[in-house]
């Protein structure tokens, strides 16, 4: 009740304000877990006055169109990776072979690099409100293990819209099919395309497991899930809402962070006993080879931000 006696005495009329958050995710990801306890969080501590709607599984769009329709104002929050309505540089934290494990990410995230990416924001209307992993990428197919460069060569590999993947796919030697979240199952399942590089968490949940046979361990990539919000629409709360919002939304990261990090191993065995033939990578030829992906987003997104996010990842 104390709660609830503060955002009356505190803020605007009675009526509650609503939060519509969408993503891609299924129903049953970690990543929907982590969005209702979030509505729950908020719900809780602004005592019923700001209430949170979430829609998953690409009920209101793919990840570009959810951030475009953020930035129009018709849904408040989103979560993904294709943020290149709010500022391609954004992408610059998922440059091949930057991290070597979650530990170094958050450390970089949590730091000058994160803040100076979250900063991009405002000027475009959003506000970053946290970053959850997508996490680490790895290779996967129907037709063979890849366990060196040549066995790329002629792959039709799935990527997400997002330049980075696109070009370091291509530049490894495979042929890039940019192809938005909800189709890549019956891409796969159709032929469309041979594999992709999926996150280990997403295709367990989306069971795009079912249509491969191979999966190749590389982590040769770390993608962020944004959390992004619409500004106007977070200043409209009352500061105590507003503090609310962010600081579930902190807890909300802190979790996550914990338990994607615990359900790696757990997924890895999930998929063996699905039939998947699994193999580790020897990822240094692989990196050997990405100099020219560099050298494209250091003409991109700026020589200095590309060495400041590699200069950060270094020292994690």
């Amino acid at each position: 009740m104390a709660a609830a006696s503060t955002f009356a005495i505190s803020g605007r009329a009675s009526a509650a304000t609503t939060l519509k958050v969408a993503h891609s995710s299924p129903e049953d990801s970690l990543i929907q877990k982590a969005m209702l306890m979030f509505k729950a969080d908020v719900e809780k501590a602004t005592g019923g006055s700001v209430k949170v709607s979430v829609f998953a599984n690409g009920l209101l769009g793919d990840e570009g169109p959810v951030a475009e329709a953020v930035g129009d104002g018709s849904i408040d929050m989103g979560l993904g990776g294709v943020v290149d309505s709010i500022d391609p540089r954004m992408s610059v934290i998922s440059l091949p072979f930057l991290f070597s494990g979650f530990s170094k990410v958050h450390a970089v995230l949590d730091g000058p690099v994160g803040a100076q990416l979250k900063a991009m924001g405002p000027a475009k209307g959003y506000e970053i409100i946290g970053v959850l992993d997508s996490g680490f990428r790895s290779f996967t197919n129907s037709k063979k293990p890849i366990v060196k460069p040549e066995d790329m060569a002629g792959l039709k590999m799935r990527t997400p819209p997002i330049p980075v993947a696109i070009e370091t796919i291509k530049t490894l030697g495979a042929l890039p099919q940019a192809i938005p979240y909800g189709e890549v199952y019956t891409s796969l399942q159709s032929g469309v395309v041979d594999g992709a590089e999926p996150e280990l968490r997403d295709f367990f949940d989306a069971k795009w497991y079912e249509a491969q046979k191979y999966l190749s361990l590389s982590n040769y990539m770390w993608m962020a899930n944004w959390w992004y919000a619409n500004k106007a629409k977070l200043d409209s709360l009352t500061p105590a809402e507003r503090q609310a919002v962010t600081e579930a939304a902190a807890r909300t990261q802190a979790w996550y962070r914990t338990a994607i990090m615990e359900s790696y191993a757990g997924v890895i065995a999930k998929l063996k006993e699905k039939g998947l033939k699994v193999n580790e990578v020897d990822t240094a030829p692989f990196a050997a080879m990405v100099g020219p992906v560099y050298e494209t987003f250091s003409k991109e997104y700026g020589a200095d931000l590309v060495k400041a996010v590699r200069d950060a990842a270094g020292k994690a």
